[in-house]
């Protein structure tokens, strides 16, 4: 496997092991073993242990918007809503990654180059600059938040406390009424729907918003 070693391999080997492992497991010297190299060859392509994190949150964010394209045409809300989609889906596959994306930046040059594109097409509909960083800020934000709460244990971090069904024997129903029936219908538990809905709700709220008036030095880059 030497021989045919990439950054790429390098990168999906610790996805591979954090997801089933948790991030405590990943090491160079487990990584190497997983990839049957000594640990000192992994430095080739990745030159320590932060870059090598790094380089995990770009590589499923590589996966997320591979096939996403930029903005285009007159609305950029078709768009957004796909950037959401795509990113819950990546986060799923990886849990494992879900700390990493909550805390790490994303500023490979690959990554800037992609946001730069998203940027100038988002303000090509009329956009302003703030908002479109806005949009694409928030939505990324929503979406980890909300997988990392759908995923609930991301491997390696496992929690001793019960989540509301483990509860459901210890619920008075004169008491709480509405939790029980929560469980016993399963009402506001559905990711699928929650995540589509308050998407939808986000983006339609910054669509709605009005345009404000150019600033001067504005008024060159939307004219293009």
């Amino acid at each position: 496997m030497k021989a045919g070693l990439s950054r790429e391999k390098v990168l999906d080997a610790a996805l591979d092991l954090i997801d089933a492992h948790g991030l405590p497991a990943l090491s160079m010297r487990k990584l190497g073993a997983q990839l049957g190299v000594e640990a000192m060859s992994l430095y080739r392509h990745v030159p320590n242990k932060d870059a090598l994190l790094d380089g995990l949150v770009d590589r499923v964010m590589e996966t997320a918007f591979a096939g996403l394209g930029d903005p285009s045409g007159p609305d950029w809300t078709s768009w957004a809503r796909g950037f959401a989609h795509s990113l819950r889906s990546a986060l799923l596959a990886h849990p494992g990654v879900l700390p990493l994306a909550a805390t790490r930046p994303v500023n490979s040059p690959d990554a800037l180059r992609m946001s730069e594109r998203w940027l100038a097409a988002m303000r090509a509909t009329g956009l302003p600059l703030g908002r479109a960083l806005d949009v694409v800020n928030v939505i990324a934000m929503f979406t980890i938040g909300h997988t990392l709460a759908e995923v609930g244990q991301t491997p390696g971090h496992e929690g001793s406390e019960p989540d509301l069904d483990q509860r459901s024997d210890e619920l008075d129903p004169a008491e709480f009424p509405n939790l029980v029936e929560v469980i016993r219908t399963r009402a506001g538990l559905d990711f699928d729907s929650r995540f589509t809905q308050a998407v939808d709700i986000l983006i339609a709220g910054y669509a709605a918003l009005p345009v404000p008036a150019l600033d001067p030095g504005e008024q060159g880059v939307e004219g293009r």
